[in-house]
């Protein structure tokens, strides 16, 4: 069974022993470390108790699969529920997991996790068909997820900081969420005894280790930091992004600074305009957007728009330089933008 937010938030608050097995999987190896730790802490509070909390690797399961039959029916000499950790897990386990759940019987909890699997892998299937398995898929942090896993932090250890801090402090932390967290505790040393953490602390100790998105190239572009935005721009075509996901990402910023200016001509003021933005724009990319706001009229983004589609129509042609066009466009905005920055 697939697990959404909801039901993992819920599962920790109150195990549920009739889930028998955990599969956690993807590229974001910090979410994945967390969650073990997290569903390993739902059923014993000692990561490390020899009696309780087991931890394997795939290829040592692969090699000799009774090692995971055999811990998974053995009992605590202590008592209380066991856990199995198995890291590093592969397709080749698909089969004995299938055999373990189907015909042993124990309420040993099985925590799986692999940074390779992917939503077809064979061992991610078997977990999404069954009602006592819990499948978790871990991804890069998005901009909500990068900002919730700071103030939770901050939350947890009483410290406060001002919007400004917290916004730089989100801009410069990563996709990962274990590199964040690290970064945040360092942070929280950094200040020793202070209880309020500023905007010079942040730059004193964060380096900006944030990853490129289609969300940087779209703010970096109608913001008119065409040397950011190039720059981005070259790092998600490495990555592997397509251009015309691309162009349709810019496409969908200039239609939300569209709406938003055409409730402003209506008499709204840009927050309350701002505001109605489904899905709203994430906190600290908020300043930035309303800046776009002032620079951007409603004919200047049709002409913006019309490029965009001029664009996506050339890429599509065949034997066209897809790269230099799309790379070209955001030039021709970015430039734009900076130029009308300039007389605001």
């Amino acid at each position: 069974m697939i697990y959404k937010q909801a039901q993992i938030d819920k599962y920790l608050k109150k195990s549920d022993e009739t889930v028998k097995c955990v599969i956690i999987y993807g590229s974001n190896e910090g979410l994945v470390g967390e969650y073990v730790k997290k569903f390993t802490l739902s059923v014993c509070p000692d990561l490390y108790d020899p009696f309780r909390v087991v931890y394997l690797n795939g290829s040592d399961v692969n090699a000799d699969p009774g090692l995971m039959f055999a811990e998974y029916t053995s009992q605590s000499l202590m008592g209380g529920r066991r856990v199995i950790v198995i890291r590093d897990a592969d397709n080749n386990l698909t089969k004995h997991l299938k055999a373990l759940l189907e015909g042993t019987v124990s309420d040993t909890l099985v925590v799986i996790s692999s940074g390779t699997l992917n939503k077809k892998s064979s061992l991610v299937v078997l977990g999404e068909g069954r009602d006592d398995a819990a499948v978790i898929a871990c991804y890069e942090d998005r901009d909500e997820d990068i900002f919730a896993t700071a103030r939770n932090k901050f939350v947890e250890n009483g410290i406060t900081l001002n919007n400004e801090a917290l916004q730089l402090l989100c801009t410069r932390l990563s996709n990962d969420r274990r590199t964040n967290i690290g970064e945040i505790d360092k942070l929280i040393t950094y200040i020793g005894d202070k209880k309020n953490v500023t905007p010079e602390d942040v730059r004193a100790v964060i380096a900006d280790q944030s990853m490129s998105s289609g969300d940087d190239v779209c703010y970096y572009a109608a913001g008119g930091n065409s040397e950011k935005a190039q720059a981005s721009l070259r790092k998600i075509l490495n990555e592997g992004e397509e251009p015309v996901s691309i162009i349709r990402a810019l496409t969908y910023h200039f239609n939300k600074i569209l709406t938003c200016l055409a409730a402003m001509e209506k008499g709204e003021p840009a927050d309350k305009a701002l505001y109605k933005l489904t899905p709203r724009i994430i906190f600290f990319r908020e300043s930035s957007f309303k800046r776009q706001l002032s620079l951007w009229s409603k004919d200047r983004v049709f002409s913006v728009l019309e490029l965009l589609y001029k664009a996506e129509r050339d890429c599509k042609t065949t034997n066209m330089p897809v790269t230099e066009i799309l790379s070209y466009t955001v030039m021709q905005i970015s430039s734009a933008a900076a130029k009308m920055g300039k007389s605001v």
